[in-house]
């Protein structure tokens, strides 16, 4: 195949920068000289369309650096350059560790769902993370400050939290091309913070199919403590978009081949070789996930079950080496080769051989002739990604028949609904599967293949590359548009001008979210100021004309007993039930029974392990910051449905907020105390900060010129919005060293 490059051949910053594990240029040492050879691999033919004129491919080269002199090391990077590519050179050290370690002794096996396989160790990680920081100085060195970075696959997971600190303000993406686990298996890894907190540098993360985003989404709930709306998840002040994005082939590459001279005489060869009888055909990579050994079991029932099938079916078996020198892979192949030998041995005759067995890769013409010529195509891994094999099978049938048989748990199964489908574990259906494929008319075999072609047609792998980069602008933007409001430095510093210029001056803050992060302790203390913080709103407090209030949804109790001892400080509790001045506490609203109300959340907190019931003197609220984020999902629906329908016609409200449900009366919310205090203490300087819904009804109750602050993404009244706390921790700082006027109103 000729892909088309530009080339560079200074060195200089790069607005678009591809990384993954291997370039798409292999460079090998062949009787003492270096040669470069190009990759025909659907990724590099993704990107080779993709039209990028100041491109550059980031990867290893495929050759130790330890076998490289340094003038060779040299030699290597000037030539990559003709092919816009840049190596990262690993020795033979980092190797063993990163690659054929922890990438493919631990993440390979758990990722599909082979966790016994799964080697823990933790030298394995440690070159991991360093050979993620040399990927990461790689980058540096050829992406533009904005550059667009993707990244790509299970081996480069650490990488776009590493880019993203280093450089802020470049668009990244990353896609994985393999499964990614359900929580359950990928709470194995030691490591699984980390790696999840590694993917969080991206703008969007793509996977292949909903179930693997999916799966993502639930392991960054439970890890992280995030929650998605629409696939985005926000997480310390950044927008991750996450998506899907079913890999394709190069369609037109597989039909243009069907007409070359070579691929016709090798369907000539194979059809003269296997006269009068049916072809299954079975082309993988020599990997346990691919089930190969699952597949002999099937054929060999389908054998016993079907005995006239003799002499009349050949299964072709294409094994393909791979990681030939790891001791799995090696009794894999024992296993493989003793099975085929025992079914040759009891079904065959001296004239024919129930199966052809190859342990080796075939030209690329061959293959498609194969794929031409056989009557069926067994793709049946017990796990896989997506499995390409099964769309370059269906492309390569122009104007012939043919069935897939496909596995439920192979990536491509989302798209090719016209598969026959087989659990590869059920052996007596898989059987039965083969002969119903054999059986298939020809009308409904051409029927189907026609079907998924025009699927194959429409997505290529061209489609896939052109569609992750728009959406990953998509994102980026999204992102940019979210922070059009962000408080900036220069925001900042005309708050605290202001601030000092004023007359006087009316502070409301949030506190939970806002002034102090969220803990999973019960424990109030767990949350408790620290002396920092109420130094400085002691300072604030005692600025002439100035009027501070923190606004909370926690009890009086636990105000009193945190800021009751600054001077002047007003304190709002229950989102304005009670109301502190000058050391005392005034009540703000009225009693409503609420005994049905405890008495459902209580049986709900009951079966909910987790969750526990908060009454307060005006409301009563569920938590759930420590119960299963599945859950929690779950209970939610059915609470609010129960809760809604007993508060019907009453004064009473259902509230959800930050992974708590709360019944309160209507009348009691933070707007009310903000027109309050507005109007008891009118100012010309007023400035409001929060996180949630409750601060929404502050921020709209304000005039237009009151400084509000969001804290997070997301819809808001809010003038300003801000990623994290720290930076309303920041300004509060500011403000407690500010030197204000002391001129009255």
């Amino acid at each position: 195949m000729s892909i088309s490059y530009t080339v560079i051949l200074v060195d200089n910053m790069h607005n678009f920068v591809i990384v993954s594990n291997r370039l798409p240029v292999s460079v090998a040492r062949v009787d003492g000289k270096l040669t470069f050879s190009m990759s025909s691999g659907g990724l590099a033919t993704a990107m080779s369309s993709l039209e990028a004129t100041d491109q550059i491919w980031v990867g290893w080269p495929g050759i130790a650096e330890d076998d490289l002199t340094s003038a060779e090391k040299a030699q290597i990077t000037k030539e990559l350059r003709k092919y816009n590519c840049y190596p990262v050179h690993l020795t033979s050290q980092n190797i063993a560790d990163y690659y054929e370690g922890y990438a493919n002794d631990t993440l390979w096996p758990l990722f599909h769902y082979f966790q016994a396989f799964g080697n823990f160790n933790d030298r394995y990680y440690a070159a991991y993370k360093t050979v993620n920081r040399q990927f990461l100085a790689a980058v540096r060195k050829c992406a533009s400050p904005d550059a667009t970075v993707w990244v790509q696959d299970y081996q480069l997971l650490l990488l776009p939290g590493l880019i993203r600190k280093s450089l802020p303000n470049s668009r990244i993406g990353f896609f994985l091309h393999i499964p990614f686990p359900s929580y359950e298996i990928f709470r194995l890894l030691p490591e699984r913070r980390e790696l999840i907190e590694g993917l969080m540098g991206a703008d969007l993360l793509g996977f292949h199919i909903y179930d693997y985003a999916r799966h993502f989404l639930s392991s960054a709930n439970h890890i992280l403590g995030t929650t998605s709306d629409h696939g985005a998840i926000e997480y310390k002040g950044r927008r991750v978009q996450v998506d899907t994005f079913p890999i394709g082939i190069d369609y037109a590459k597989f039909r243009a081949t069907l007409s070359e001279k070579k691929t016709k005489q090798e369907i000539d060869i194979l059809g003269e070789r296997y006269k009068n009888q049916q072809i299954l055909l079975s082309v993988d990579r020599l990997d346990y996930s691919k089930g190969i050994m699952k597949r002999l079991q099937a054929y060999e029932q389908f054998l016993c079950r079907y005995p006239q099938y003799m002499k009349k079916v050949t299964l072709l078996i294409i094994a393909v080496p791979s990681r030939t020198e790891v001791d799995t892979y090696k009794q894999l192949r024992d296993d493989i080769e003793q099975t085929v030998s025992r079914i040759n041995g009891l079904y065959g005759t001296v004239d024919w051989a129930p199966i052809s067995y190859q342990f080796q890769g075939l030209p690329f013409n061959d293959i498609v002739a194969l794929y031409a010529k056989s009557d069926v195509a067994l793709v049946t891994p017990l796990r896989d990604g997506m499995n390409l094999v099964a769309k370059e099978y269906v492309a390569s049938k122009r104007g012939r028949k043919g069935v897939l048989i496909l596995s439920e748990t192979a990536g491509a199964a989302d798209e090719l609904h016209e598969a026959v489908f087989v659990n590869p574990n059920d052996t007596n259906r898989f059987a039965e599967s083969i002969y119903k494929a054999l059986t298939m008319p020809k009308a409904e075999q051409l029927r189907r293949l026609k079907i998924m072609q025009a699927r194959l047609a429409s997505y290529t792998v061209q489609h896939w590359g052109k569609d992750f980069i728009e959406q990953l602008n998509v994102a980026h933007q999204s992102h940019r548009g979210a922070l059009s409001k962000r408080l900036t430095q220069a925001n900042t510093k005309e708050i605290i001008e202001s601030y000092e210029a004023a007359t006087s001056r009316l502070i409301l803050l949030d506190y939970d979210g806002t002034l102090h992060g969220f803990s999973n302790s019960i424990n109030a203390n767990a949350v408790r100021p620290g002396a920092k913080l109420r130094t400085q709103l002691r300072a604030i407090a005692s600025h002439p004309h100035t009027h501070v209030c923190i606004i909370s949804g926690r009890p009086r109790s636990t105000l009193e007993q945190w800021f009751g001892d600054i001077p002047h400080l007003l304190l709002v509790a229950e989102h304005g039930a009670w109301i502190r001045k000058s050391g005392k506490w005034h009540q703000n609203a009225q009693h409503h029974d609420m005994a049905q109300v405890r008495e459902l959340l209580q049986s709900y907190a009951a079966r909910t392990p987790g969750s526990i019931v908060e009454e307060k003197d005006f409301a009563t609220v569920w938590h759930y910051r420590r119960v299963n984020p599945e859950l929690a999902y779950v209970r939610n629906a059915g609470i609010r449905r129960e809760l809604n329908q007993l508060v019907e016609d009453t004064e009473l409200a259902v509230y959800s907020g930050n992974k708590i449900i709360e019944v309160k009366p209507r009348s009691i919310h933070k707007g009310e105390i903000a027109k309050l205090f507005d109007a008891e203490y009118p100012s010309d300087f007023v400035l409001c900060a929060g996180d949630d819904y409750t601060d929404e009804h502050m921020f709209e109750a304000l005039d237009n010129q009151a400084h509000t602050i969001k804290v997070g993404f997301g819809s808001t009244h809010a003038h300003y919005q801000v990623g994290t706390l720290e930076r309303v921790l920041d300004l509060v700082e500011k403000m407690s060293r500010a030197k204000p006027s002391s001129r009255p109103k």
